[in-house]
């Protein structure tokens, strides 16, 4: 493929109708060498268009993302390509434009993770090198590049070499960044009267803000200690500028003096708060530009992140109690709330047209956690800070505030309804202490407040009218709900949840919105006991026509991309399937054709991640609870649509179609497989969906129940040598030798001894190659498990012996290094109760049943039986088998990153020996009855073999006698 048609392949690649063709093409030309610099070059010619340029630089983003170094940190490219890369990539990078840069710049970040700074040394001198003392264009890229690398330092914990890689930095780049801040600001000076410069000027002032924050991230940097003074006068300088070239004439759209004082803003909080003893000194004059910024600043959208900004930085120095004394009395209390709290608290007009025009971006805006730019936000935690300082003091004033807005409301509500809603609103700020939790909402709360007597005498009405009560009332009272749901007795919910399901009904999209994040928060709250706050009996006998409304709403606009919009409603749907379990079962027909309409309507184009997984997770919910009692059923539904997804690639559904496969193949494990399913088995053994990892975990999962319900089948389609070539394939690999080790176990407990034997020596061979060339604990420790397993089932035909004659045929004598530099040692290590109760078992066979041990192994006897006896010491306690389904929260989770485990069919540890519950009372009976079994010669061995080692020898006496 020449230059030119790799370019229209790659602007193809952004178009949804052409994409899946030209992905294919360039998978294809991607193999071939040099195709990153070819796409490099792309991207750097102003001879192809903007799109093609684009698509370039995001190609060779991911490309660089999927292809840089493997798990061990090798190059996958040549070295020569890796040298041009990073001899082009910066340069190329100062030169595009602003979009292509940002791809750039993700593609030098995990450049970086890989190499910098020890494989990639010249980096910050070749930076350093391409200042200028007045090019803004050329610095920018420099420092767009920094940026893109220094960044990465935020959110890491502190070590040795993360401190070895900043200094690093700092020695090169210090002087060079004061210097050239030095410069900015007298160029920013000299072009004051010149809108472009001046603009450029302050485009380099954005970033260098930001490198502050990045290089002042995890220690305060010597060169800004010494200069505080002059950075902070630099800094204040710039927070109380104002340059009318530099305003915007959008009243939503924010300008280059907005971006500058938020990233100054952001770099005052991260000094509040880490170092205090240098910047305590300077903190007074920011106090008061602070105050001075919220108290003149308009409340047009395009200042929001700026106010929020602000607040959090006032937030941060009310925690120091040197600084919150400032507020310490009524009048100054009064002032903040009045000047600075309620006019960032209270709706706007553009609050308002968000709430009816793009009205998912309000409720996400708005819910409790996820709002932390927003000005309300920022403002409730400004007063919930001060309410921590000051309480009695915060709640007297605010409840004034309170009163007065209920008063206004009162006298025209159809008029003063945005009073009603402050009111709410501050009196939900007052009375929550701490955060709002995912799963309780507000835990503890203000006792000078009473959170039930205010709702009933002021929110209820607004729940239980049917008359014209403001949508935006409605919302505030369901969310009064949500928030304080953990507040609210048991009997006291069964009167609200009504009110609450009622509003589902609500034709406005907000309310009905919220009233579905309400149920569904309520439906999972649990006491202290653990019990459900809500009885599942009283939700079954509404659960067809909950689910049927519910379903009803999220297809209300068939359109794919408007149809997926909603992730909290098919929560719901997910949660209420959770709640009611078998109640489902009646239904399943009406639930089946649902979820199949829905999984249709969406694969062609995935378009929200948070809503397709609560979807698969509800599937989940609905196989785990419906396909026991109809298997077939499910089956069939789900069978063409999910097959469909495979045949066209739906990457990103894939994973959870693996999983939910194996979750209908566990509802029936006696039956065997069907033609569906025997269809599937050699597909899923094609290299194609191996060669992603986020499928290898639900792969192994959907493989291993297959051969549980059809190993015969397989094994006569001569299928079990390619699933051995896949063990291989994941046991080589550092990353995936779990996935290989449970794979392993599936096909020793799937197969008998006769089929795998012929393969198990090979096994063995990749393993102890394993074991000797690069061993890692997780490995050491997987292989220990996995030879209790095989030592632990004896009535299967394996056992210690069996394993012994197998390895001993890889090289003779291997067997009793491993064990005893391996599997004993390691033994006491295994962590997980059922690995530690495989140990056991495995290890009392050893002694009861094994003719090497009790002819060839003497010493090696009594080492087991030591082993064993401090096993039982602490004994593994198996837990009681709970059925709860764990919850997730999608805000911890990254999508598209590697595979997302559905909660609602997680597969339990499997526990080979369910009927062994008291270890210590099994291997009592154990010993006592192999003794019986063969005239004493347990008892006989102990004496012997034991003699040095009285102490054992009585411990074990114990045990064979209870």
């Amino acid at each position: 493929m020449d230059m030119q048609n790799l370019a229209t392949t790659l602007e193809a690649s952004l178009d949804p109708s052409q994409n899946k063709h030209a992905e294919t093409a360039l998978l294809q030309e991607q193999k071939k060498p040099g195709f990153s610099l070819l796409l490099l070059r792309i991207v750097a010619s102003d001879t192809y268009g903007s799109t093609a340029r684009l698509a370039g630089a995001l190609y060779f983003k991911n490309f660089i993302r999927r292809n840089w170094t493997d798990e061990s940190g090798n190059y996958k490219l040549p070295q020569d390509e890796v040298v041009s890369i990073k001899r082009e990539l910066i340069g190329l990078m100062i030169s595009v434009p602003a979009n292509i840069q940002y791809q750039l710049g993700d593609a030098v970040g995990v450049i970086a993770d890989s190499d910098f700074w020890r494989r990639w040394d010249t980096l910050v001198d070749d930076l350093v090198s391409r200042l200028t003392p007045d090019n803004a264009r050329v610095n920018n890229g420099v420092l767009q590049v920094a940026h893109s690398i220094f960044k990465r330092w935020r959110p890491l914990y502190r070590s040795d070499e993360l401190f070895t890689e900043v200094n690093h930095v700092l020695g090169k780049f210090g002087d060079p960044f004061v210097r050239l801040l030095g410069s900015t600001d007298q160029l920013i000076e000299q072009n004051r009267d010149e809108r472009p410069a001046l603009s450029q000027y302050f485009s380099t002032m954005n970033l260098m803000m930001k490198l502050l924050y990045d290089l002042s991230v995890q220690d305060l940097p010597p060169i800004f200690e010494d200069n505080m003074q002059s950075l902070t006068s630099l800094l204040h300088k710039y927070l109380i500028y104002d340059n009318p070239l530099l305003h915007t004439d959008s009243d939503s759209e924010s300008g280059p003096l907005e971006f500058v004082k938020s990233g100054i803003f952001e770099v005052l909080v991260l000094y509040a708060q880490k170092y205090e003893d240098a910047f305590g000194p300077f903190v007074e004059q920011f106090i008061g530009s602070s105050w001075n910024l919220l108290t003149t600043t308009g409340l047009g959208t395009k200042n929001d992140i700026l106010v929020s900004k602000a607040l959090q930085f006032l937030t941060s120095v009310t925690r120091m109690s040197q600084h919150a004394r400032a507020f310490n009395n009524e009048d100054t209390m009064s002032q903040v709330i009045e000047r600075v709290v309620l006019p960032n608290l209270s709706l706007r007009d553009s609050d308002m047209e968000m709430f009816e025009d793009e009205p998912i971006e309000f409720i996400r805006r708005d819910l409790e956690g996820s709002d932390s730019d927003t000005r309300r936000r920022a403002a409730t935690d400004f007063l919930q800070q001060l309410l921590a300082q000051f309480q009695k003091l915060v709640t007297d004033v605010v409840l004034r505030y309170i009163n007065h807005y209920l008063s206004d409301y009162s006298k025209n509500p159809g008029a003063n309804w945005k009073s009603k809603d402050t009111a709410v609103y501050l009196f939900s700020s007052i009375a929550a202490k701490g955060a709002v939790t995912t799963s309780q909402g507000v835990k503890s709360v203000n006792e000078l407040v009473n959170v039930i007597d205010f709702f009933q005498a002021n929110v209820a009405a607004d729940l239980v009218s049917d008359s014209d009560v403001e949508s935006i009332l409605k919302v505030g009272a369901i969310k009064y709900l949500y928030v304080f749901r953990s507040q609210i007795t048991r009997e006291q919910w069964r009167d609200a949840l009504p009110l609450v399901v009622k509003h589902l009904g609500s034709p406005d999209y907000v309310v009905y919105t919220y009233a579905a994040i309400a149920l569904e928060r309520v439906l999972a709250l649990a006491d202290a006991s653990k019990q459900s706050v809500i009885n599942p009996t009283d939700i079954n006998p509404l659960s067809a026509q909950l689910l049927q409304h519910l379903f009803q709403l999220i297809e209300r606009d068939p359109e794919p991309a408007k149809l997926q919009e909603n992730e909290f409603l098919m929560r719901c749907v997910m949660r209420v399937l959770i709640v009611i379990r078998d109640g489902v079962v009646p239904i399943t027909d009406n639930v089946l054709a649902h979820f199949i309409k829905i999984t249709r309507i969406i694969s062609p184009n995935p378009a929200n991640p948070r809503f397709y997984y609560y979807h698969f997770e509800a599937l989940g919910a609905f196989i785990r609870f419906a396909a026991p009692s109809q298997p077939g059923k499910l089956e069939n539904g789900l069978y063409p649509v999910f097959l469909s997804i495979l045949e066209n690639d739906v990457q990103e559904f894939i994973p959870y179609v693996f999983q939910l496969f194996a979750a209908l193949l566990e509802a029936n494990p006696s039956g065997s497989l069907t033609a569906y399913y025997t269809s599937l088995a050699q597909p899923i053994l094609s290299p194609q969906f191996w060669s992603s990892k986020g499928n290898i975990p639900a792969l192994v999962r959907l493989l291993s129940s297959l051969m549980t319900r059809g190993a015969s089948q397989i094994a006569e389609n001569k299928q079990l040598e390619p699933i051995l070539s896949i063990f291989q394939s994941l046991i080589t690999s550092k990353t995936n030798e779990i996935y290989g080790f449970e794979l392993l176990e599936s096909i020793m407990a799937s197969f008998a001894p006769s089929i795998i034997e012929p393969y198990f020596v090979t096994v063995l061979q990749l393993l102890f190659t394993r074991l000797q060339s690069s061993k890692t604990e997780a490995f050491s420790s997987r292989f220990v498990r996995f030879y209790h397993f095989i030592s632990s089932r004896i009535d299967s035909g394996l056992g210690a012996d069996w394993f012994i004659s197998h390895a001993n045929q890889v090289q003779e004598g291997v067997y009793v290094q491993l064990y005893l530099s391996i599997i004993l040692p390691d033994t006491q290590k295994l962590a997980r109760p059922l690995d530690r109760k495989v140990a056991v078992i495995s290890l009392c066979k050893t002694l009861t049943n094994s003719v090497a041990f009790a002819e060839k192994y003497k010493k090696g006897w009594g080492y087991t039986c030591e082993t064993l006896l401090k096993l039982l010491e602490n004994p593994p306690i198996m837990a009681s088998k709970d059925d709860t389904i764990a919850d997730q929260d999608v805000d911890d989770m990254s999508f598209g990153v590697g595979f997302t485990q559905l909660q609602t069919i997680r597969r339990p540890a499997q526990d080979y020996w369910p009927e062994v519950q008291d270890v210590k009372s099994w291997v009592g009976q154990e010993l006592q009855s192999a003794n019986a079994r063969q005239g004493g010669m347990i008892r006989k061995y102990a004496e012997e073999r034991l003699a040095q080692s009285p102490q054992t020898l009585q411990v074990l006496s114990v045990y064979m006698s209870r």
